[in-house]
């Protein structure tokens, strides 16, 4: 309904890089010791997507998968703590008052289109994340289908709750004492806060640009939202 505001999304992601580069400067400097596919691992901690930051630290840097699972699903419990000062400082009490127009209504068939249409260019453009999209996708199309609602209340209640389980159990058996214990993970909970500190700013500041050049002001508190936190 307002593709532009994807535009925060992805202003969001500053913070992936910006933990990447942080993290190769440690190196740099001798201070805590990061490869480039632990920096990238560690980086996908600003994205605040939990699945997404285990599925990719077991493909770049399994030795740290339990610190940085650890680091990213604890800064998303945080987030009410760590945006708020963030979002207060970056604007002022009038933007923070903007009321945005009421979007267009969504039909049915665009919401059962969108997971379809968007995993099928992940599918080729990105083929490596197509496994994980795939299951944002199904699971989207599960919902707005209605059609299988009686499994779509399960997928998001008893099942998801289940699966947080194992996958808490599956990760804490990663996080053996001489792995954990290592100055490595100070480095990678310094940078994920950071990380998600630079994707909040990022988002709000991107809104605050939008609405330089457009009569539909966006409040720039939304641009926090790219900030995921997801599944919180």
């Amino acid at each position: 309904a307002n593709p532009r505001t994807l535009l925060l999304g992805a202003a969001a992601q500053f913070g992936i890089f910006a933990t990447v580069l942080g993290a190769l400067t440690l190196n740099y400097f001798g201070l805590i010791s990061f490869t480039l596919p632990q920096a990238a691992a560690i980086g996908i901690i600003g994205g605040a997507d939990g699945p997404t930051a285990i599925y990719l630290s077991g493909k770049l840097a399994p030795e740290l998968l339990g610190a940085i699972a650890v680091a990213a699903y604890s800064y998303m419990a945080l987030v009410p703590l760590i945006q708020p000062p963030i979002m207060k400082a970056l604007t002022t009490e009038t933007e923070r008052k903007i009321r945005m127009v009421q979007l267009r209504t969504v039909s049915k068939r665009e919401k059962i289109l969108f997971p379809v249409v968007l995993l099928l260019l992940v599918a080729l453009l990105l083929p490596d994340a197509a496994p994980l999209l795939g299951m944002f996708c199904f699971g989207n199309l599960m919902r707005e289908s209605g059609v299988v609602e009686r499994l779509s209340d399960t997928v998001q209640n008893g099942l998801i709750n289940i699966v947080t389980i194992f996958l808490g159990l599956s990760v804490g058996a990663k996080l053996v004492a001489d792995k954990f214990l290592q100055p490595q993970t100070l480095g990678i909970l310094l940078l994920g806060v950071i990380a998600f500190g630079i994707g909040t700013a990022a988002g709000v500041l991107m809104a605050k640009l939008l609405n330089l050049c457009s009569k539909n002001k966006i409040n720039p508190l939304i641009g926090s939202a790219g900030v995921s936190a997801v599944p919180m």
